[in-house]
């Protein structure tokens, strides 16, 4: 794997994000940070090794990875219990975890390896708040419930509401992470659910359109 970044490295990696989420309007204290770039770092040598992303470059990180998940959290309220379906190596629900310290954030993905990489980041992070589960999410216990459940391009939207909705505590909400909305996959959602709220999210230097759809069940009459 390669060598540790340097301090003039980690630097200028810090700036980026602290600039970013300046511009996001987020107020990120300089600890979060750098433990933020400690995930970006952890999670760029393991790439080179077991390809967890398409993204090689650090800086090109920060804004795809970091900034793309942390523009959410304006819209996004306490989740005393958030479910990342789909996660990955933990993108959005590892860096919101980080920034959520109170918040109990459950990862899962079918992935060896991804979830290989997301337990080892959670130990050297020292996440106590993060549970990574190995498995499809067709399998967790419908017992286990959830305030939030969020998604990054995981799945078509209707397939997300289907599998995710089973999981929502009494009043929890689904926030879907898209690039451009697709009329027809929203006139997809299956029966009972609705969009509440459309966000478009300015990421800081990323040239592509981003969303936040908040899912709600529907009212009954």
């Amino acid at each position: 794997m390669p060598a540790a970044l340097s301090g003039e490295q980690r630097e200028r990696l810090e700036r980026r994000l602290l600039d970013g989420t300046d511009r996001l309007g987020l107020a990120l204290e300089p600890a979060v940070g750098r433990r933020l770039i400690d995930y970006l770092e952890l999670l760029a040598r393991w790439n080179r090794a077991y390809n967890l992303t398409a993204v090689r470059d650090l800086e090109s990180m920060v804004t795809r990875h970091l900034l793309d998940s942390l523009a959410v959290l304006p819209h996004l309220p306490a989740c005393p219990r958030l479910l990342d379906i789909g996660s990955g190596p933990g993108i959005p629900g590892m860096i919101l975890a980080v920034c959520r310290p109170d918040s109990e954030v459950t990862l899962v993905d079918s992935n060896l390896k991804m979830t290989r990489f997301a337990m080892a980041a959670q130990r050297e992070l020292g996440l106590g708040n993060v549970t990574v589960r190995r498995e499809r999410v067709e399998q967790l216990d419908p017992a286990d419930r959830f305030d939030c459940v969020i998604s990054r391009a995981f799945a078509a939207l209707a397939d997300f509401v289907r599998l995710g909705a089973p999981l929502l505590a009494d009043g929890g909400r689904l926030y879907a992470m898209k690039g451009r909305l697709d009329r027809q996959e929203l006139d997809a959602l299956p029966d009972g659910f609705v969009v509440t709220a459309r966000h478009a999210l300015a990421v800081p230097d990323l040239d592509a359109e981003r969303h936040l759809l908040v899912i709600d069940r529907e009212a009954v009459a």
